[in-house]
């Protein structure tokens, strides 16, 4: 965790989030009023969330890796807009005729904390896509996931499968093999650094899809992309441009 994150939990007086997440940091919630919430309750998490802070009490709201990644950053500005609402960022030049002011504090998105594991595939030019239908329709996922591949990006995918969308990553899987090789590597990493991890390198022919669930980021390579000693890497390009320095070593 990011040091301004613990800091915002410290000065916390509620705590917001789903409740997966708010069982991560248990150790961090005492003397603190907690509001936790499960699936599909993002929007009334986030204008709970509003609400807090609107009644003047400093206000947490947690989300996993990134909070503005696949998190609820964007949601509690689209209901502050909804809202008519006027917020500020916590500069102090920052004029005062506000309703109160939002700081967005940056995290560890999984693909981050998935990539480091396995090595350095995300070197080059990336894309990050999620499989969840639940907001996006499929024919417009679809469309993103073959432009990336065909363009050569590697993928980052998330939410790739669970238990009511089993077959999504499978179809994804068959969209990207109209642009990419069955040979490609693809890393599968499941809680990143948390308790339980997993993690195994393969092809994207060979992905173990029953492994798969929504706590994976499954890293998809690109046409440079190598496995070397069970590291993962896309190359940036540095070789083919420059020497390699042998008396150096």
């Amino acid at each position: 965790m990011v040091p301004e994150a613990l800091s915002a939990l410290k000065a916390a007086e509620v705590i917001l989030g789903y409740k997966t997440y708010l069982d991560l940091i248990g150790d961090l919630l005492e003397d603190k009023e907690v509001v936790s919430s499960g699936m599909h309750k993002e929007v009334s998490r986030c204008q709970a969330a509003i609400d807090h802070a609107l009644a003047g009490r400093r206000t947490a709201l947690v989300s996993s890796g990134d909070a503005g990644i696949y998190g609820m950053a964007g949601l509690v500005f689209d209901i502050c807009r909804e809202r008519n609402l006027e917020v500020a960022g916590i500069d102090e030049a920052t004029p005062q005729n506000v309703d109160f002011r939002i700081e967005v504090i940056p995290g560890v998105a999984a693909f981050n904390a998935g990539a480091s594991l396995v090595g350095a595939p995300l070197m080059h030019d990336f894309a990050a896509v999620s499989l969840s239908d639940h907001l996006t329709p499929w024919d417009l996922i679809e469309k993103r996931l073959t432009a990336a591949a065909s363009a050569d990006f590697v993928l980052a995918i998330y939410n790739p499968r669970s238990k009511s969308r089993p077959d999504l990553l499978e179809r994804a899987r068959q969209a990207l093999l109209r642009f990419l090789s069955p040979a490609t590597p693809v890393a599968v990493i499941r809680k990143a650094m948390r308790r339980g991890q997993w993690l195994h390198i393969t092809t994207l022919e060979g992905i173990p899809v029953e492994e798969v669930d929504m706590q994976s980021v499954v890293i998809v390579g690109n046409s440079r992309t190598y496995v070397w000693k069970g590291w993962m890497v896309t190359p940036r390009g540095y070789l083919d441009k420059y020497a390699l320095d042998r008396e150096s070593e």
